[in-house]
Parts: structure tokens; sequence; C-alpha cells
């Protein structure tokens, strides 16, 4: 996820995608994402195994910046709002 100048990155888990970019849009979470505005989906992945997902989450959050870029760009390279297509 990121803000609306795509300047800030967020990586998360979670077992209900739609609801968890629900939250953060609505600013139904204190932390990080609330602070910073973050409330655009812009790239995702979907595990059947909570275990792989995490170990994928922590791959992500440890990676460069310009790692993440990557990711979302080969996914979505005009970093359009990914929201209503899940």
């Amino acid at each position: 996820m990121t803000n609306k100048n795509n300047a800030v990155l967020y990586t998360g888990v979670t077992n209900d995608l739609k609801r968890r970019v629900y939250e953060h849009k609505n600013k139904l979470l204190d932390g990080f994402t609330k602070k910073y505005n973050v409330d655009k989906l812009v790239f995702y992945e979907v595990y059947d195994d909570i275990k792989n997902a995490i170990a994928r989450e922590k791959q992500i959050k440890g990676g460069s910046r310009a790692k993440k870029i990557t990711l979302i760009e080969e996914m979505n390279s005009a970093w359009k709002e990914l929201f209503d297509e899940i």
C-alpha cells in the first residue's frame, strides 16, 4: 500500500484483504498507515498458507525500496488503485 503521492510504502499480511484495505482507507486503525495516510492498494499477492504469506511479507519488508518499486511496477505499472479489483 502507499499514499496518494506514492511516497510511502507499507507491507502487511492479512486473512481478509478487502476488509483490511477498507480499515486503512477509513483510518480505523491507529499506527503507521493512519499517520502517513497510507490508503491506496497498489500491489498484493495471494497465498493459501499463512506461513508462506508471513514469510513473503518478511522477505518484502526486508528488501530495498527499489525492489519494492520493481514488484509494484511489474504488477501495476501505473500505480493505480487496486481495491475495486479484489
